[in-house]
């Protein structure tokens, strides 16, 4: 029995602006409902933002632990920078981690709501 992913689901206090801000980065469309925000981009599964009103954001790497986060392979890790950060997301490590001669390691960023991701090269 194959299992494929068929969506990720993120938490957020301020629904809106977590959708904004994933809609932005990943681009696509965006469909809404008063709890759900649904952003289908191409090659990806369906990313929905749901209402978490309590939602505390992670204090990761230097306190509360994440939950878990997501990578993103692409093909020009500066223009993404650029997009990601216009975007909203806020970077939690320093840009220089990422060696271009070898195409590895990652940048590490937040999004709104807090929920880290990285951007590597694919």
């Amino acid at each position: 029995m194959p299992i494929t992913l068929a969506s990720v689901i993120i938490d957020a206090a301020d629904v809106e602006a977590e959708s904004a801000f994933w809609h932005r980065l990943l681009d696509g469309s965006i469909t809404r409902t008063p709890t759900h925000h649904f952003i289908q981009a191409p090659g990806l599964p369906v990313i929905v933002v749901q209402s978490a009103p309590g939602h505390v954001a992670p204090n990761w790497p230097d306190g509360t632990s994440q939950q878990m986060h997501l990578d993103f392979g692409v093909d020009d890790l500066a223009t993404a920078d650029r997009t990601a950060t216009e975007a909203g997301a806020t970077r939690l490590r320093p840009t220089d981690d990422v060696t271009p001669e070898t195409r590895t390691g990652s940048r590490v960023y937040a999004s709104p709501a807090g929920h880290p991701f990285c951007l590597r090269s694919a």
